[in-house]
């Protein structure tokens, strides 16, 4: 009976040892995966060394082409992308109505005219009588009367006739200057209202960078300050010059516009539109009482999912652990730390590889 089941005990100790011998593997692997070596920073406070804001590259003269009459657009000669010069024809509206008008006010000033012929005729006529004392002064004076009256009535239909002229001329839509047109927002056809823009008009070559800045940095920026801009796009970084402030926030939300030059030699492959981060460094630090609580960590430590935003940190097991905190504001390339990291506690700056929440973690 013993050689009998013999065999089956053998095999189910051999599939048992298999299976153990996995298991362990699998534990052994887990247990002795490599710790990654990282570098630890600490919290600094916060001196304010340079401004950081966000800008846009934007040409220095742009025109909304737009009517001050209503009528069918009857062409638009250019589009979107087209290089045009200063007075070429770049849209036209229909106009029968405007010169029907003009023909009026041309008839309604030869009618003035020849009232004023005749009168005027009269009015010297009745003047030598009345210096030949054959009429009376009374007589004179309803002359004189008629005659101003008339040609009162030839410089007001001549005024008619500069105001038709004046709406007719905007019939024909040109270019105030030489430049690239950016948009066109109007097809043949369409009925163009007054004030509509048809086409948008950007002067080329001429660029600047249009950024906004806080109000409590706007006192520390000043005309001919030199300034770093960074095109997020693609990476270009250059110098350029606070060539104006605008002295007011009331239409821009708070934030205080302010224009840097972009050098002739920075121009290449750089276009309307573009995201620019400008960093304006400070002739001094600033520092304040409430700067001295300030939290902040480099901003290249900051780790962005989705909408969340983290710091590594160390836990005690020796792993890396995600944190998820809230930043305020930027301080050159620091920004502050509001809530989710003591002043005492230190995050890991860089790692030799990539990190993930629970990795094992070796100081360097």
């Amino acid at each position: 009976m013993l050689n009998k089941h013999l065999p089956g005990l053998l095999l189910t100790i051999a599939v048992t040892g298999m299976i153990s011998c996995g298991g362990n593997k699998e534990q052994q692997k887990e247990t002795t995966e490599k710790p990654v070596a990282v570098t630890l920073g600490t919290v600094s406070s916060g001196s304010q060394n340079a401004i950081l804001a966000s800008g846009q590259v934007e040409a220095i003269q742009t025109a909304n082409i737009s009517t001050r009459v209503m009528g069918r657009i009857t062409n638009i000669y250019v589009k979107a992308g087209d290089r045009v010069n200063k007075g070429q024809m770049l849209a036209t509206i229909s106009d029968e109505d405007i010169r029907a008008k003009r023909a009026q006010t041309d008839a309604m000033i030869a009618e003035a005219e020849a009232a004023y012929a005749n009168a005027q005729k009269d009015y010297e006529r009745f003047n030598n009588l009345y210096k030949q004392q054959s009429a009376t002064a009374k007589e004179l004076d309803n002359v004189t009367l008629q005659y101003n009256s008339a040609k009162a009535r030839v410089d007001a239909a001549k005024q008619m006739r500069s105001e038709v002229n004046a709406s007719l001329s905007y019939s024909s839509l040109t270019a105030p200057f030489s430049g690239v047109v950016t948009q066109k927002l109007a097809e043949a056809g369409n009925i163009a209202n007054p004030g509509m823009p048809i086409v948008t008009i950007e002067q080329s070559g001429i660029l600047q960078v249009s950024a906004s800045i806080a109000e409590s940095d706007i006192s520390n920026i000043h005309l001919g300050d030199a300034a770093t801009l960074l095109i997020k796009s693609t990476g270009k970084s250059f110098e350029g010059k606070v060539i104006q402030l605008n002295p007011s926030s009331q239409f821009t939300g708070g934030q205080y516009i302010v224009k840097i030059s972009i050098p002739e030699t920075a121009k290449a492959d750089i276009y309307s539109g573009m995201f620019v981060r400008v960093t304006i460094p400070l002739k001094e630090a600033k520092q304040t009482q409430s700067d001295a609580d300030v939290v902040l960590v480099p901003v290249s430590a900051i780790i962005n999912r989705d909408e969340l935003t983290g710091i590594y940190t160390v836990s005690e097991n020796k792993t890396a652990l995600l944190r998820w905190i809230r930043l305020g504001k930027n301080y050159g390339d620091k920004v502050e730390v509001v809530s989710g990291l003591a002043k005492n506690e230190s995050f890991i700056l860089s790692s030799e590889a990539k990190l993930y929440n629970g990795a094992p973690v070796t100081v360097k």
